[in-house]
């Protein structure tokens, strides 16, 4: 584990936390690559325009709620990955979910996401 990394990822959720679409958005900056892309089971958005209008579409649907990291970010190879959950403004845990970080070669920005909701399924 990268202590960078996990700064980096860190960074990365208080950005769905932020209520200031300015503040979001120089936040996100600070830490999303140009052209990256941002993908889960309800999204697919290139560039940190599409993903700011995905993120501001979701806080509306939950307001209050707050994205946490639940794990440690594991990192190998600049791909990091790490747990996280939504919890809902009255304090309501939703389920949680686990996203794929891929870095850039310097390791500073996020030049991909890949998200999946829920636990891993048990075969």
């Amino acid at each position: 584990m990268s202590s960078d990394a996990t700064s980096l990822i860190d960074r990365y959720c208080a950005v769905w936390n932020e209520p200031d679409p300015v503040r979001r958005k120089a936040s996100l900056e600070a830490v999303w690559a140009e052209g990256a892309t941002y993908t889960d089971p309800r999204a697919d958005a290139v560039g940190a325009d599409e993903l700011l209008a995905h993120i501001a579409n979701i806080r509306a649907g939950r307001p209050g709620a707050v994205i946490v990291r639940t794990s440690a970010v594991d990192l190998h190879h600049g791909i990091a990955r790490f747990g996280w959950r939504v919890v809902e403004a009255d304090g309501t845990p939703l389920p949680e979910g686990i996203d794929v970080a891929f870095l850039t070669p310097d390791g500073e920005r996020i030049e991909r996401i890949v998200g999946f909701f829920g636990p891993m399924m048990r075969i």
